[in-house]
């Protein structure tokens, strides 16, 4: 039974992962991983995509369509799906995500750490401040791991949008956090794909040398999709682009979940 770990790296421009993040690199030069483009959907916002990436719809059907949009969740989705086949959930990620899935608004006591199965999230580790340290976060996704063997676990550090809308894409300070992330993140991907880990690697948007985020060019659209499986076998680098709205079904089918008739798009297949 494959269980697995969605890293969404929010604001990971496709070119910036591509030149800076070496160990993920290394894994698609020996075929241990896969990668691929995505041309994100719009609006390229941070909301908005969370709810596309884990509903498989594009804005105007899941009705989130900005940042200020701020409720549950309306559509089926991963979290819910998941729970609901009896599998275990798990998240340590903005504070967003917990409005969407678990409860609205968000209570910063209440909230910010959760282990309920009656809950989407049901182990949920949560943040406000865009600044909090990414290694902090990727320290909570692994004491979830070790914890409660998650089947679905969702890390989503916010370190790569802050430094972007900080300094712009065309900084030092952001390339350098892609370097961060990956050195952080490799020792963690190796233990996960140990235990029988499917571990994808994304963003949600891009973003510009002025730092913003929202538009239609590539450099606030284009992102990374990086497949690692625990059999150790890849496609390599394969100049291929698929969708944001794949990344729900492909999921559901790893964990040998139904798959929602909302849920339009083909899953990838990694074989």
């Amino acid at each position: 039974m494959n269980k697995v770990i969605l890293i969404l790296s929010d604001a990971l421009r496709y070119d910036i992962a591509k030149a800076n993040m070496g160990f993920l690199g290394h894994l698609v030069e020996i075929k241990q991983a896969s990668l691929y483009k995505i041309v994100g959907e719009l609006p390229s916002m941070s909301r908005p995509m969370y709810e596309t990436i884990h509903t498989g719809l594009p804005v105007s059907a899941h009705g989130v369509v900005a940042n200020s949009v701020v409720r549950l969740s309306e559509k089926p989705n991963i979290f819910q799906s998941a729970r609901e086949a009896g599998k275990v959930t798990a998240a340590a990620a903005y504070f967003w995500y917990s409005e969407l899935y678990n409860r609205a608004p968000y209570n910063p006591i209440d909230d910010k750490e959760v282990d309920d199965e009656s809950l989407n999230i049901q182990h949920g580790r949560f943040y406000t401040e865009d600044a909090y340290p990414d290694i902090e976060l990727f320290h909570s996704a692994a004491h979830l791991v070790r914890r409660f063997s998650p089947d679905y676990l969702l890390l989503h550090p916010m370190g790569m949008d802050y430094f972007g809308e900080t300094f712009g894409s065309d900084s030092k300070a952001y390339r350098n956090q892609a370097v961060y992330q990956d050195m952080k993140l490799a020792p963690l991907i190796v233990e996960w794909r140990e235990r029988g880990y499917t571990i994808f690697v994304t963003g949600d948007h891009g973003i510009n040398a002025d730092g913003n985020h929202g538009g239609t060019t590539p450099e606030q659209r284009d992102v990374p999709f990086y497949a690692i499986q625990p059999t150790g076998q890849g496609r390599g680098d394969t100049g291929g682009s698929i969708s944001h709205l794949q990344i729900a079904p492909t999921i559901l089918k790893l964990l040998d979940v139904p798959i929602p008739s909302t849920m339009k798009r083909e899953p990838l297949s990694l074989d």
